[in-house]
């Protein structure tokens, strides 16, 4: 936290301190924002140079964070595949947004308990 606190935040950090994401996912988000076409898990893996199961794991930790979708693409003799685009950037900043608000709401509270807490043993020096 303290780290967080002090540090030049970029944008991009946001994904990590918010939604717990590794640099891995990350590349893989930017993957995903970079191009105009829904990409599979195969395309993604080779864009980032991972193995395929390495980049379904860190597909999934962006659908689970709300930073994808995910959709069904069927095949005209029977069968289908998935394709991952990014969320809408709004959609994903209002969630954000929210995450934060609720944040400081905890911490308000944690630190109104502390002075509660504390304030009755603590006697100012004088």
């Amino acid at each position: 936290m303290v780290e967080y606190l002090q540090s030049d935040m970029e944008c991009e950090g946001l994904l990590e301190c918010l939604h717990g994401l590794k640099q891995l996912d990350r590349r893989c988000f930017e993957v995903l924002v970079e191009t105009e076409e829904h990409l599979t898990v195969d395309e993604v893996a080779d864009a980032v140079e991972r193995e395929r199961s390495t980049a379904y794991r860190s597909i999934q930790r962006l659908l689970q964070a709300g930073l994808i979708q995910k959709e069904q693409v069927n095949y005209e003799h029977g069968g289908y595949y998935h394709v991952y685009h990014p969320t809408d950037p709004n959609e994903v900043a209002d969630d954000m947004q929210r995450m934060l608000n609720d944040w400081y709401a905890q911490m308000g509270t944690l630190i109104q308990e502390f002075r509660d807490k504390y304030d009755e043993k603590i006697v100012p020096a004088e």
